[in-house]
């Protein structure tokens, strides 16, 4: 799996979530995690959570750290699995560098008290299953009550580039795991 973060800007509107997008967009062929930092705005037509869909609550926000897996071979249990791996992997690495532990996960999302600090979706493509992560970096243009990274003092690129390492450095944990356990009879 290879992971890459992006220098340039890019919106995060849903289009997306689509198979090899990582592949057509950056040459990134196979399984892969690419971060960057841009605006978001999902209207209620571009949603996959049909929960969000039917309470009228799209997703916006000016500026968030977004990161996009895509996983070829795995059904889209195992990449929920992976989502909230990838969610327990960005609330470790802001707590530690705050210190304490101040970020909670609820689910698939990350609060401060009631403040919500992301959004997270997994869905299956035709050929592939993706994960979307998307982190306040500012407060600014969310229809809802969030924090943001600046407000903890947490750079996004920093983030972006820690959260990547460790979520590779799981998988090829995983992998390995799975490769040294000899058949019990």
């Amino acid at each position: 799996m290879e992971g890459r973060y992006l220098e340039k800007e890019i919106a995060y509107t849903g289009r997306e979530l689509r198979s090899h997008w990582a592949y057509e967009r950056f040459d990134l062929m196979g399984d892969s995690l690419v971060a960057f930092v841009g605006p978001c705005d999902v209207p209620l037509d571009r949603m996959a959570d049909l929960e969000d869909v039917k309470a009228r609550a799209p997703i916006r926000s000016d500026r968030m750290l977004h990161l996009i897996a895509e996983h070829f071979g795995a059904d889209l249990e195992t990449s929920i699995l992976r989502q909230r791996l990838l969610v327990c992997l960005a609330a470790e690495q802001i707590n530690g560098r705050l210190g304490q532990i101040r970020i909670a996960r609820r689910g698939d999302d990350l609060f401060d008290g009631e403040a919500k600090l992301s959004v997270s979706i997994a869905v299956a493509t035709p050929v592939s299953t993706m994960v979307h992560l998307g982190l306040n970096v500012t407060r600014a243009g969310a229809p809802v009550r969030v924090v943001g990274l600046e407000d903890l003092g947490v750079d996004p690129r920093w983030l972006g580039e820690e959260i990547m390492r460790h979520y590779l450095e799981e998988l090829a944990g995983v992998a390995r795991a799975r490769c040294k356990v000899r058949g019990v009879p």
